[in-house]
């Protein structure tokens, strides 16, 4: 009986931390194998790499929990990037007005994904691919296909300060300061995706439908207008890293955030959130972005090729599905 307490403790224990005890160890054999993955300049690099992707994933978490998928973050990033970059460059109009205009058009496509799911009632894989189609098309009508500089726009210094800078260039703030800004909005969004899905009936509600669509809506959750908001929160996110992401370059490309909805959803995975919704966390996919950015990371500082980077994340996902459906089984 003691074994039987014991094993489901230890079962329950990995549910929960799991990801962040794999990444621990990852992080320990890449220290001892590559002297250089554990300078500050390396970490700072690693962090400001990741935060990208857990942006966009944190949104992806909470689709995925309410068993749904969003296959157009990449192409509404891109799409949002166009966006502002047309209206701030092209239309001369500044990037005050450029970024919110991108944002409004992610949160445009995010609400017909949301209304083709709930009202139309599209599965969720059909409805985001049309999507991914439909935004990196127009990505390309609007620049031609060719990528767009943002140096001359104006405000070009504060944006690229948010996609590149330290907080410390700007606000002295005892260790804070030196982290780069993209890092510190994308622990905003995790600090928020993590109060919206634990601590707000929103959030209740999300992991209800994922759990048992029908049920929810007999008990009287509003399963239209939950599915509409997660799907409007993935988009923006999508386009608030697109933002971020050509604020660091300072240019933009039709062809950006290709196959970043396959990593997004890869550090969902990972982070122990199911596919079949219902079950899930955004700490979770936090310790999955960090897993695949530490990975890609160590594998550069090895000299290991990029085709072979892609497949060692392929058998990462792979082996972090069979273990967690054989641990839950168990």
């Amino acid at each position: 009986m003691r074994k039987e307490k014991l094993w489901r403790w230890l079962l329950s224990g990995w549910a929960q931390f799991g990801p962040g005890v794999a990444t621990g160890i990852v992080c320990i054999v890449l220290a001892l194998v590559a002297p250089d993955f554990a300078t500050a300049e390396n970490w700072q690099n690693l962090l400001r790499q990741m935060s990208f992707n857990t942006i966009v994933s944190v949104g992806m978490t909470m689709v995925i929990i309410t068993a749904g998928i969003d296959l157009s973050v990449g192409s509404v990033m891109a799409l949002c990037e166009c966006v502002l970059a047309h209206i701030a460059v092209k239309l001369d109009k500044g990037l005050l007005i450029g970024v919110p205009a991108g944002l409004a058009v992610a949160l445009l496509c995010g609400l017909i994904n949301g209304s083709l799911v709930a009202f139309v009632r599209l599965p969720p894989f059909i409805a985001s691919l049309g999507m991914m189609s439909i935004a990196r098309g127009l990505a390309l009508v609007l620049t031609g296909g060719f990528s767009i500089s943002l140096l001359q726009a104006e405000g070009i210094d504060l944006f690229h300060w948010l996609g590149d800078g330290l907080l410390v260039e700007r606000l002295p703030v005892p260790l804070v300061g030196y982290f780069p800004m993209p890092v510190l909005i994308a622990g905003a969004v995790v600090v928020f995706g993590y109060t919206m899905l634990t601590y707000t009936r929103f959030g209740r509600y999300v992991y209800a439908i994922g759990g048992n669509e029908e049920a929810a809506r007999l008990s009287g959750v509003n399963v239209v207008g939950v599915k509409l908001t997660v799907y409007c929160i993935c988009s923006t996110l999508a386009g608030l890293s697109g933002v971020l992401l050509s604020g660091r370059v300072r240019s933009v490309r039709p062809t950006d955030g290709q196959m970043w909805e396959l990593d997004a959803i890869a550090a969902v995975v990972i982070g122990g959130t199911s596919l079949m919704g219902g079950r899930g966390s955004v700490i979770g996919t936090l310790f999955g972005a960090a897993l695949i950015a530490i990975l890609r990371n160590g594998l550069v500082l090895l000299r290991v090729s990029a085709f072979w980077q892609q497949v060692v994340i392929g058998c990462v996902i792979i082996l972090a599905v069979m273990f967690d459906r054989l641990v839950r089984k168990r």
